[in-house]
């Protein structure tokens, strides 16, 4: 049986003092979680992470990276920064990276890939738009967007990344999807990974990224191919997010 996950994705929210007291409260509840538990925080706050998480049960890791490993990029963030702070994780090809920053598939792809050569787990994300959805090209939008990761990762890697499915028409819309339509996507998604590795692909992590909350995380994460969740704005208060690790 496969372990669950739970990552709080902070996004663009967060100051030092904000910061401090949200993760004390989580570690004042936690206890000693069956699920694994990560944060991924904006850039400037990862030494304030490792500071206040080195030796918990929690990890923690950036919302994006750079595909480059070192040079004149300004104002992008590398691989080796985010190991200085002893990150784990790094979100790759969010849906507001993709649509507001014009990230391609190929993009993505090659993050993934240069994430996992340096040691770092990426959570990858796919998803589709209302229009897609509406059109009947889920399952054709999240299935290229995966190719495009496996092509560039190879076989060898599938059970070393961490695959987020977050259906952009249900995040922060007040719209969910229900645990079967969820389950349709991830149960897809897990077969797309068993053609290219069948055995890594049964304990690949699948998270679900649509607004995740207390009231619904068990729901979803009774389905058989959805392993935690992605968590945004849930992830900003100890007491929701408290809810959704226990739920896991």
């Amino acid at each position: 049986m496969r372990s669950k996950l739970v990552v709080g994705n902070w996004k663009m929210n967060g100051s030092r003092a904000a910061n401090a007291t949200l993760l004390n409260g989580i570690l004042e509840g936690l206890g000693q979680p069956r699920a694994a538990v990560a944060v991924c925080v904006p850039a400037p706050y990862l030494f304030q992470c490792e500071a206040l998480l080195q030796g918990s049960p929690i990890a923690w890791g950036a919302q994006d990276v750079s595909c480059h490993p070192v040079g004149a990029y300004t104002g992008e963030v590398c691989m080796s920064m985010l190991q200085d702070f002893g990150s784990r994780y790094v979100i790759v090809g969010h849906s507001e990276r993709r649509a507001y920053h014009g990230e391609s598939d190929a993009l993505v792809a090659k993050k993934a890939k240069a994430a996992l050569e340096a040691g770092l787990t990426p959570i990858v994300c796919v998803g589709e738009t209302l229009e897609q959805r509406e059109a009947g090209q889920t399952m054709a939008v999240v299935g290229a967007q995966l190719d495009a990761v496996l092509e560039a990762v190879g076989a060898e890697a599938v059970g070393k990344i961490v695959l987020a499915y977050e259906p952009v028409w249900a995040i922060g819309t007040g719209r969910t999807a229900t645990p079967a339509m969820a389950q349709e996507v991830h149960a897809a998604l897990r077969q797309k990974l068993r053609a290219c590795n069948a055995a890594a692909a049964e304990t690949t992590l699948l998270l679900y990224g649509g607004s995740m909350k207390p009231d619904n995380a068990a729901d979803l994460m009774a389905q058989p191919d959805i392993d935690g969740g992605l968590i945004g704005g849930a992830a900003l208060k100890a007491a929701d997010f408290l809810g959704i690790v226990h739920a896991a």
